[in-house]
């Protein structure tokens, strides 16, 4: 089989591999799609912490289960399905308390062990779901993002009835609003400098789209949700502004939940988060019940996904995706790598 390995950052490499044997409890998937997110990106720059080289990229994926184990009886072939690409020990405090995503040996696939850019892929049928009659393979490359947005969402006390701030419409931030839409909050509010991506936020469905460069965001909250604002903010750049701007537009006793990627260091005033009694909450990818709810909200077509779907390249183009994405900037949101037809 072909196997795209990132040698060094901006090379990509095809090597032909063996198809890999699966054990007794694996399954073997035949990739279908990739989904390229912004920590691939950083490794593609070669500013990815956590990440050496080289490397197989490849943790938001689709595809068909071709061979299954001896012991494995939930799952057979031609089934479609996704997988969830945490590498955890199992014996730690988190793992052994239900939080496995925080596991003290985490290793995610495509970062710190191999991930799924290949034709083939073996892996362990604990980490595979099936997804359901209808779902495509675009929308089952999409249900890792997703499940990211619902852990955030589920990190607060509940979003049925309130009124929601989501700061920043890139992927994340855009699936964060129709998951929080989705799971039954009253209102949603999003923000970005990019009329492109409030502009794909609006197509969505999302109620409010406000660019804070044209428009106060204090007035905009007090115009949309009142003057009691937001219930529940959420961040979703990774930047210092919009940390600042989440604890300032917070009205008293507000959570305010961190789903960003940081790549720098933040300054944060914790004055205001102590007189305000504000809680800033972590949240790091998903549980499996989160991977279920998404797929649920895929399915009863909760989420409108295509509007985030910006371009395909075949798997041998994998590079070129890449520098679609560096030339588009804002206006590339998921884009898609095809390694089967």
């Amino acid at each position: 089989m072909i196997q795209a390995v990132m040698t060094s950052p901006g090379k990509i490499e095809f090597r032909d591999v063996p198809i890999p044997e699966i054990g007794v409890n694996d399954v073997l998937i035949k990739i279908m799609r990739i989904g390229i997110c912004g920590s691939d990106v950083h490794v593609y720059h070669g500013t990815h912490p956590y990440t050496g080289y080289p490397v197989v990229q490849g943790h938001e994926v689709s595809g068909q289960i071709v061979k299954v184990g001896s012991n494995v009886r939930n799952l057979k072939a031609g089934d479609m399905v996704t997988v969830q690409p945490q590498v955890y020990c199992g014996s730690c405090y988190p793992c052994t308390h239900g939080r496995y995503n925080i596991c003290e040996e985490l290793k995610v696939m495509g970062f710190q062990t191999i991930g799924m850019a290949s034709e083939y892929f073996a892996v362990d049928s604990k980490k595979v779901l099936r997804l359901p009659e209808g779902i495509s393979y675009d929308e089952g490359a999409m249900v890792e993002p997703l499940a990211v947005a619902v852990h955030a969402l589920r990190r607060s006390n509940g979003v049925i009835g309130k009124k929601v701030l989501v700061l920043g419409a890139g992927t994340i931030g855009n699936l964060v609003a129709q998951a929080a839409k989705g799971m039954g909050a009253e209102k949603v509010m999003i923000t970005d400098l990019s009329d492109y991506r409030l502009g794909i936020a609006e197509r969505c469905g999302i109620d409010f789209c406000v660019n804070p460069d044209k428009k106060d965001l204090k007035e905009a909250l007090t115009e949309n949700f009142g003057p009691d604002k937001a219930d529940l903010i959420l961040e979703c750049v990774g930047v210092n502004a919009t940390v600042e701007q989440a604890i300032s537009c917070a009205r008293k006793g507000t959570d305010i939940i961190v789903v960003g990627v940081f790549g720098q260091k933040v300054t944060v005033d914790l004055g205001l988060v102590q007189d305000r009694e504000l809680r800033l909450i972590g949240t790091l990818m998903y549980v499996e019940e989160d991977y279920i709810k998404a797929i649920e909200m895929i399915q009863h077509k909760k989420v409108n996904l295509k509007f985030l779907i910006t371009n395909h390249f075949p798997f041998r183009d994998y590079l070129k995706a890449y520098e679609y994405i560096e030339k588009q900037k804002d206006h590339a949101m998921k884009v898609m790598i095809d390694v089967h037809e």
